[in-house]
């Protein structure tokens, strides 16, 4: 499977649209994307506050990985998500180690940190794979309609040893 990483463009805004219909990732973005103006205000809203990447596999947008809230100790946040249809095959992994590869070498961060709920072992799965270790949980952290959630923290290190990555 050929995952890549490439920058957003305005025409990728179907895809975005698409991909926020999914009930799990209806609450993932900063305010509600119901439309394709919706869409193209996601994908510019990335502009100065973090770099996101479309992640395709053979040529077609199926995800989203970025960093943001980085802070002056080169630490960033790591997000990510996939379209329904493309999951439960390592995209999201794949396309999160290459993220990981281009923080800690190009942009040169030391320490990159995700959290996910800890009703979403999926999504653990996929900070394990790509090397993020767990760090602890903060209690109700998240509110979503009315109901708090507990969130595992992960982080991974520019120092970490490659073979962190392939570790589950």
């Amino acid at each position: 499977m050929d995952v890549r990483l490439r920058e957003w463009r305005e025409d990728d805004a179907p895809v975005v649209l698409r991909a926020f219909q999914a009930p799990d990732l209806r609450t993932q973005a900063p305010f509600p994307v119901v439309t394709l103006k919706d869409a193209m205000g996601w994908i510019a809203g990335w502009s100065g506050v973090g770099h996101a990447f479309a992640v395709t596999v053979e040529g077609r947008v199926v995800g989203n990985v970025a960093v943001s809230r980085v802070d002056d100790h080169d630490n960033g946040w790591v997000s990510y998500w996939v379209v329904p249809e493309a999951r439960g095959r390592g995209v999201a992994v794949a396309a999160t180690e290459e993220l990981a590869r281009w923080a800690f070498g190009e942009r040169g961060l030391y320490r990159l940190e995700l959290g996910h709920r800890t009703n979403n072992p999926a999504s653990c799965r996929v900070a394990t794979k790509a090397g993020f270790r767990p760090e602890g949980i903060e209690r109700g952290k998240l509110s979503y309609e009315g109901i708090r959630y507990d969130v595992e923290r992960h982080a991974r290190l520019a120092t970490d040893p490659p073979a962190a990555i392939t570790q589950s």
